[in-house]
Order: structure tokens, then C-alpha cells, then sequence
């Protein structure tokens, strides 16, 4: 077979606000044969990405090429003009972004964005362009094929957008796509969905693929070779069998083992009735104006009701547009609920943040999924950090100024990183920065959105590790909202799972695979990749049942 790609001792270089040039990729030589997919892995700052834009001749701002070769059917990538590079983007090369939603512009119809490039690169008519973005469509499982091009992107889910970014890349006849973490943000039985159907539409057209990943399992459905990568190096290379079966490298070993947290331990002896820290009963939340019966448009949240025992953890699971994230909001008071009730540590609570006093707000804090957006980026790591020290506490300067020290040292940040701001941290430190904001308040009860969906598996775990031995020397409770069931299974006591605004089944933690008695909760649960490399093929009922249960549901 002969190799599509071949990179031979590729070396990038990355300038620091200083003027210090540091190499990022030092030396990677790799070759992707025609029809291949290859995965390249490793946790945030191993490379993986910076490697893979190289193949359509780009670097980051702030980096460049220092040495080496990046061959593309035959052309090099780096030593081409940016006008004989833009040809090539699209045609040959094509790339599927992280985040579909940031890919697509919200004023354009969704079929204009995906026929742009047959139409910039002059490659057909725009009626073969709609009847051959329609075949896409198709191939790739969308739904209403003929006419979803005429929406516009916020009127589709994201696992259709995310597919709809496929479709885009692929219209040009690309012999190579570079998918860059495209089912991160999805949830486990959307991710099914869009994973099949970009492994068909690649194997059925002989293309080529990179696929950049921290999650082994959804690489272990669609790669044939993993790249393992650590600090700019390549650390291990084999088929995935290989990798999965038998890892050589101490590095590979350890993100096997990250890929699995290892399960909460049971709860030591508890009072007989232990009064509930959390209560909400009946709770009703969501969006848009009231309606004659005084609930509101969208029914996000449908008469929840659960509770979280003092120094115990309460895990929310369920795929994206179930309420989850709705429920933290209306329990931190974000989102008032519009009714039923919320206690905390013996009080009713206000359903709105307004109308909570100071001090039930510091008692319960929330954590955000995505670090980027909670964080100010025009100030530093220890303005962040000072301002909930001054609001809650009234703290004078230098008290402050210890306490950031010592709120550092909880969350296993070196203390240099004050005056940084958060773009110049990794994802994994702003996390940290993030949840130190919390702690800064000295909660009761913190309400953790999806925290680690975002990180690479090996940070995932760290962060894990550091929430649990925060609880032993806090003694905090969390509701733990995430997509993730393994994550969710390491660190809490019970799992609520809810489905479509309501709570359909509550379980102990380590009874979530074989305790699920509602239909929706084995399907969610049965729909978790495992570290095979036939299970994806081995699900051919999985989007039939869930259509068919969503339709019964």
C-alpha cells in the first residue's frame, strides 16, 4: 500500500512572550497509508494537534516549521506557498474541527457553508454541489436529508452539526481528514451515532484519515494505528490491537489506566437518618415565557426531586438536552425555578441567587464545564482568585494574599502561576484555577458541571483524584453532572440518570451496569465505548433502539 503521508523528523518551534523559542514537536516521523486512519493520542500539550494542522501546512500564531518534511500525495506541505497551500485545504486535505458550533457561521443556511468550498475551488455546479451534499447527508445518518440545508445551524442538535462539519470537509473529495477531537463534547449515545458514521462515509470512500483523540475507547472504533505522543515525542506506534493489548510503554500503560477511574470505595458507617445537606423536591425549570398554567415554554426540568447526604456525592448522568445542566443552574439559583422547592442544610432556599443571602450563596458554589468561558481572561490568576476572598470573607489585602498561596497549594498549582492570566495556562491548570475560585468561598456543597469533559483523560483523572482528596480534608459534598459514567462511577455514592427533563431511575454508584432496571438507563449505560476495537461494529442495533425508544419515551 502506498503512503499517502509521510512526515520525516518534523520539528516545530513555539516563541514565548519573552522572545525564548522552545520546540514543541522535536523530531516526529510518521507515514499514514492511503484508506488509513491513524489516531494520534496523549493528554493536553503532548502535540497531537500541532502535528496534525501541519498536514495542511498551517502552524498555530506564535509557531512555525523549524525542520523537517510533511509530504502530502507526494507534495511538501511546508515548503509550498500559502497560495499553492489554500488550493490543496479542502481539496486534498480536509479538517473537522473540535467544536462544529464555533466552524458554522448562525447567519448563513447550513447548506451554503457546506457547498462554500466546491464553489471557491470551482470544483462543480451548485446543483451538483446540493445533490452531492444531500448524498453526504445521507451517508452520514442525518436526519431529513433533502431538506436539513436549509436550516440554520442552531436549529440542529450537536451531534448533527458535528456531522454536517464532516460533510463539509468531505464534499471536496479530500484523499486525507484530520478529525481534531470531533465527539469530545458529545454524549455517549449521540457520540455512537456520529463515530459510525464517519468510520462509513471514511472506509466506504478509501479515505484516509488523522484522527486526534485523548479518549482510547472512541479511538479504539475507528483508528487502524495509534501514535501515542508525550511532550512533542512520539513515545509508542502500533495497530490498535497492539496499543490496546499490549502497551510497552510506561506512558501508554498509564493512559490505559487512566482510561477507567478506579470506582469509588464503599461509604464508611452512617447515621441511621442522616439529615440531607441538599433536598429539592418537585422542582420545575426552564426557558422561555409563561404559559397560561404558569410554567414556562420549555419544560428543561419536570418535577425533580432528590437529596445529598453531608460528606456524600450525587452523580447526574444523561445525553445532551436532558436537564442536567438546567438543574444545576436552578439549584444554584442561576436559573430560578418556577416551582417546587430547595433546602440546604435545613433552610429553604429563594429560587433565585437574588433573593439568597450572602452567606447561602458562599455555602454553595458551582463549577463550570468549560474553564475558557468562566474565566476572565483580562485578569490574572490571583485577581480571580481575590475577588470571592474580599466579597465572602472581607478579607484585608495581606490576609488575601495568603490565602491565593494556600488556595494554590490545595489544588496542586505552583505559586509562580498568580500573575499569569488564563490563556497562558493549560486546560488542565485552568480547571484547577476554576475550582480554586470555589474552594475560595469555603463551601458546603459544590455543584460540578461537567468539569472534566473537556480534558484529556490523564488530567481527567488527576482532577478526580484532587476533588476526592479535597472532600477528606474539607469534608465537601458535590452533584457531579457529567456525560462520562466511569468519571462519574469514581467519585460518587448515587447516580441519578434523567431523560428528557425528568429523573427516570436513581442507583448506587457501583450498581450502575448491572442495577438499571428503566429501559433508558440500560441503553445509556450499554452505550459506553469499551477498549475493543469490534464493539462499535458490534452495535448494529444501537441507533434503532434508541430512535425507537426516544419514540416511546
Amino acid at each position: 500500500m502506498a503512503n499517502l503521508v509521510e512526515i520525516r523528523d518534523l520539528k516545530v518551534e513555539a516563541t514565548t512572550d519573552s522572545g525564548r523559542r522552545v520546540e514543541i514537536i522535536k523530531g516526529i516521523s510518521l507515514d499514514i497509508a492511503d484508506g488509513e486512519i491513524v489516531a494520534l493520542i496523549g493528554e493536553s500539550g503532548s502535540g497531537k494537534t500541532t502535528i496534525a494542522l501541519t498536514l495542511m501546512g498551517y502552524a498555530r500564531p506564535g509557531c512555525r516549521v523549524s525542520g523537517g518534511s510533511v509530504s502530502v500525495a507526494g507534495k511538501n506541505m511546508v515548503r509550498l506557498s500559502e497560495k499553492e497551500r489554500a488550493r490543496i485545504r479542502g481539496t486534498e486535505v480536509a479538517y473537522v474541527p473540535q467544536s462544529a458550533a464555533a466552524a458554522f457561521n448562525p447567519a448563513a443556511t447550513i447548506m451554503d457553508q457546506v457547498i462554500e468550498i466546491t464553489r471557491i475551488h470551482q470544483l462543480m455546479s451548485p446543483d451538483e454541489a446540493r445533490a452531492k451534499a444531500v448524498e453526504l447527508f445521507r451517508a452520514l445518518s442525518l436526519p431529513e436529508p433533502e431538506t436539513i440545508g436549509t436550516r440554520y445551524p442552531h436549529q440542529v442538535s450537536g451531534g448533527q452539526l458535528q456531522r454536517l462539519s464532516a460533510a463539509m470537509a468531505l464534499i471536496g473529495g479530500p484523499k486525507l481528514v484530520i478529525f481534531d477531537e470531533p465527539t469530545t463534547a458529545l454524549d455517549v449515545t449521540t457520540q455512537i451515532e456520529v463515530l459510525r458514521a464517519f468510520k462509513s462515509v471514511m472506509k466506504a470512500g478509501g479515505i484516509a484519515g488523522v484522527y486526534v483523540s485523548h479518549d482510547l475507547a472512541v479511538v479504539a472504533q475507528i483508528a487502524d494505528r495509534i501514535v501515542v505522543l508525550k511532550g512533542g515525542e512520539m513515545q509508542e506506534t502500533g495497530t490498535t490491537q497492539e496499543i490496546l493489548n499490549n502497551a510497552k510503554h510506561p506512558y501508554t500503560c498509564e493512559l490505559l489506566d487512566a482510561f477507567e477511574p478506579k470506582p469509588r470505595g464503599a461509604a464508611g458507617p452512617a447515621d441511621p437518618q442522616p439529615a440531607p445537606l441538599l433536598k429539592i423536591n418537585t422542582l420545575v425549570a426552564g426557558y422561555g415565557p409563561r404559559q397560561t398554567d404558569g410554567l414556562p415554554l420549555v419544560r428543561a426540568v419536570q418535577h425533580v426531586s432528590l437529596e445529598v447526604e453531608k460528606g456524600r456525592n450525587l452523580g447526574i448522568i444523561g445525553e445532551s438536552g436532558c436537564g442536567k445542566s438546567t438543574l444545576a443552574r436552578a439549584i444554584a439559583g442561576i436559573l430560578p425555578a418556577v416551582s417546587g422547592s430547595i433546602h440546604f442544610d435545613g433552610r429553604e432556599l429563594g429560587r433565585s441567587a437574588r433573593e439568597r443571602s450572602r452567606e447561602q450563596l458562599r455555602e454553595m458554589q458551582i463549577v463550570f464545564q468549560y474553564a475558557d468561558t468562566a474565566l476572565n481572561p483580562a485578569k490574572s490568576v490571583e485577581d480571580i482568585l481575590d475577588r470571592p476572598l474580599a466579597f465572602y470573607h472581607s478579607m484585608r489585602r495581606s490576609a488575601r494574599s495568603v490565602r491565593i498561596d494556600e488556595l494554590l497549594d490545595m489544588v496542586r498549582l505552583p505559586r509562580n502561576l498568580r500573575q499569569r492570566r488564563p490563556s497562558e495556562l493549560s486546560g488542565g491548570q485552568k480547571q484547577r484555577v476554576n475550582f480554586a475560585r470555589a474552594l475560595a468561598a469555603e463551601p458546603k456543597l459544590i455543584l460540578c458541571d461537567e468539569i472534566t469533559s473537556a480534558l484529556d483523560t490523564v488530567v481527567a483523572a488527576a482532577i478526580i483524584d484532587l476533588l476526592k482528596e479535597l472532600q477528606r480534608e474539607l469534608g465537601l459534598s458535590y452533584v457531579f453532572i457529567s456525560h462520562d459514567l466511569s468519571t462519574v462511577q469514581a467519585i460518587c455514592d448515587e447516580v441519578v440518570v434523567m431523560y428528557a427533563g425528568e429523573k427516570v431511575e436513581q442507583l448506587a454508584a457501583a450498581e450502575l451496569a448491572s442495577g438499571a432496571k428503566h429501559p433508558y438507563s440500560k441503553l445509556l449505560f450499554a452505550s459506553v465505548p469499551k477498549l475493543d476495537t469490534g464493539w462499535l461494529d458490534g452495535l448494529d442495533q444501537r441507533p434503532e433502539m434508541a430512535r425507537a425508544f426516544s419514540k416511546a419515551g
